[in-house]
């Protein structure tokens, strides 16, 4: 009996150095972060149920967007669901006047000129919150707000404004971007 309890013991020292073993090759560590790209940070915001709030709030999601186009690497697929996000942006009158494949055929035009001549996004400023023009017209509820875009090229910097006018959704009651514009394309960094 006393060699049957050793060989026992042997047995099931065996399996807990075996099975110790197996959980330290296996382990984990979960303190370890996963590294999200910027690109990718963006395109996993779920505009159904987290979309921005306020029109400065869409400007920024939008000018993320916009950054991550013009200073990212992406895949194909990427940009089209990029593409997709601002287009989400828009107001339903933009949206028509801009279909999607035409829509995504000038952003990639765009994106290879503006790559092509050594551009890059450095920053981007947006209105203040209490600086946000907000009026009605024709019964429509409508925002004007600025972003201003750093733009670098080698060791030169430039800024370049646009204005920006957003319309609340009927439905919806989100604000959609109706329209932009250049203010001042050509003005030089200070």
């Amino acid at each position: 009996m006393g060699k049957v309890k050793v060989g026992i013991i042997i047995v099931i020292l065996i399996a807990m150095v075996g099975g110790y073993y197996f959980y330290l090759s296996n382990f984990r560590d979960t303190d370890e972060e996963t590294v999200v790209t910027e690109v990718q940070d963006v395109l996993l915001k779920n505009l159904d149920t987290d979309y921005p709030p306020t029109p400065r709030e869409v400007l920024k999601y939008y000018s993320d967007i916009t950054k991550c186009l013009y200073n990212e690497k992406y895949t194909e697929e990427q940009l089209e669901q990029m593409a997709d996000k601002m287009l989400a942006l828009y107001d339903a009158e933009l949206v028509e006047n801009n279909p999607r494949d035409a829509y995504i055929k000038n952003l990639k035009k765009d994106v290879e000129d503006f790559l092509n001549s050594g551009y890059t996004i450095s920053t981007y400023t947006t209105s203040r919150s209490t600086e946000v023009e907000e009026y009605t017209s024709e019964g429509r509820k409508y925002a004007k707000l600025y972003c201003t875009y750093t733009i670098k090229s080698g060791a030169d910097y430039k800024t370049t404004q646009e204005v920006f006018v957003l319309r609340r959704d009927v439905d919806t009651s989100r604000w959609k971007i109706f329209g932009f514009d250049v203010v001042n394309p050509e003005q030089p960094a200070q």
